[in-house]
């Protein structure tokens, strides 16, 4: 019995080290820039086709880069910085983040995954203090024959600003084009 358990614990690290091995050869590093548009539903809306009202309003734009490895088929790690603009409160900020993305379907050439960012949002005016700042959402990664990859991202924001309105938090769904560059 003794014997088999060591076997199979000897077979266990072989395993193991040799898909290590492996891994890292796929340890990649990456670029990745994106253009985001934040819309929200406009509180003027009817229902009369008269009233020139559109259902959604265009509320802010982001701009991102970042930089990061992807370790492995499935999971990467990006370090990113940005500018955002939104209008209804002609906030300006300036967020740096850390982006956990893990690929559900697909490989580093083109998937469909899942992200979430917590960083801080610092702010050029001393009229809100800096707060802090997380996304969550959905993206794809289209497949490409070169080097860039072009991705579509559907975005969750949350942005924490003490002094900002009533609960001091900006929130807002934000639909992306961008690029990755492996």
């Amino acid at each position: 019995m003794k014997k088999l358990l060591l076997f199979v614990c000897t077979l266990f690290l072989i395993q193991t080290l040799t898909a290590q091995e492996a891994q890292e050869k796929t340890i990649r590093p990456f670029f990745t820039g994106s253009f985001k548009l934040t819309f929200a539903v406009n509180e003027n809306f009817t229902l009369d086709p008269d009233d020139d009202e559109t259902f959604l309003k265009l509320t802010g734009t982001f701009f991102r880069f970042g930089v990061g490895y992807q370790f492995g088929k499935r999971f990467s790690l990006s370090l990113n910085a940005g500018y955002d603009h939104h209008f209804p409160y002609a906030i300006n900020a300036f967020p740096t983040y850390v982006t956990a993305r893990y690929n559900l379907w697909g490989d580093i050439e083109g998937s469909f995954f899942t992200q979430f960012s917590r960083g801080k949002m610092w702010r050029p005016s001393s009229r809100y203090e800096d707060g802090d700042y997380y996304n969550f959402g959905v993206g794809w990664q289209l497949y490409a024959d070169s080097r860039w990859k072009p991705v579509i991202k559907l975005l969750y924001h949350r942005k924490n600003i003490r002094g900002f309105e009533d609960s001091g938090t900006l929130e807002s769904v934000s639909l992306g084009i961008g690029f990755r560059f492996l």
